[in-house]
């Protein structure tokens, strides 16, 4: 699991990626011992999303607080509410700005449908300003074929640098790119992206059809913690 510290003005956030020998952290069939596994990393409630590849962002002001509804981007302001987001491929996308933190899942669709931008535009509307931008394990190019028609709206939103190719030559959707390029279109920082899922060390869908999901969680912790 990596671990990340963030200091802010109201401050630190903490910020963990899973990797696979994390265990499973999928919401759809949770494993028995999924609340014990949360836990041992933020011991609160966590507010967990049921993704939908859309545009819709959650406020979380109490740990636990909207659970399992349908969206694809948390974000809180307030200390010791954990948000979270769970991918196999997709982006897992943290968002640090001087007033909070916010996740959010990122498929090529929640790309298009500018679900990075929403989530950043509801976290500066509380003041501030932009400070880092994480992204998790996801998919690259090399293991991404991708459809000539659907690269093409992804393109006419980011730009041709989301056109890549794969290990043997095929067309490809750059992921890396598209979420770099979501992230600064947002106003943040260019953002340190994660490793391929097609290593073993990841859960990957479109690679070994794993069902298994790593997860992305962060929280505030308050000075006086």
């Amino acid at each position: 699991m990596k671990s990340t510290e963030i200091h802010i003005p109201t401050g630190v956030v903490q910020i963990r990626v899973s990797d696979a020998s994390d265990g499973d952290f999928q919401v759809v069939s949770p494993a028995p011992d999924l609340s014990e596994r949360r836990h041992a990393i933020a011991s609160a409630d966590w507010t967990w999303l049921k993704q939908v590849h859309g545009a819709h962002v959650v406020e979380v002001s109490n740990p636990g607080q909207h659970a399992g509804v349908e969206a694809d981007g948390a974000l809180t302001f307030r200390p010791s509410c954990p948000i979270a987001v769970t991918t196999a491929d997709c982006a897992g996308v943290v968002l640090v700005a001087e007033s909070g933190v916010a996740v959010v899942h990122a498929g090529w669709r929640g790309l298009v449908a500018g679900i990075v931008e929403k989530a950043a535009a509801q976290l500066l509307a509380a003041g501030g300003r932009p400070v880092r931008a994480l992204v998790g394990p996801l998919i690259h190019p090399e293991s991404y074929e991708f459809g000539g028609d659907d690269l093409e709206v992804v393109a006419k939103r980011y730009g041709p640098s989301v056109r890549g190719a794969t290990a043997d030559g095929g067309t490809a959707l750059d992921m890396p790119a598209a979420v770099t390029a979501a992230c600064q279109a947002a106003g943040w920082p260019t953002p340190d992206v994660g490793p391929c899922t097609s290593s073993p060390s990841y859960f990957s869908h479109r690679v070994r059809g794993d069902q298994g999901r790593q997860t992305v969680v962060a929280w505030i912790e308050s000075d006086a913690s």
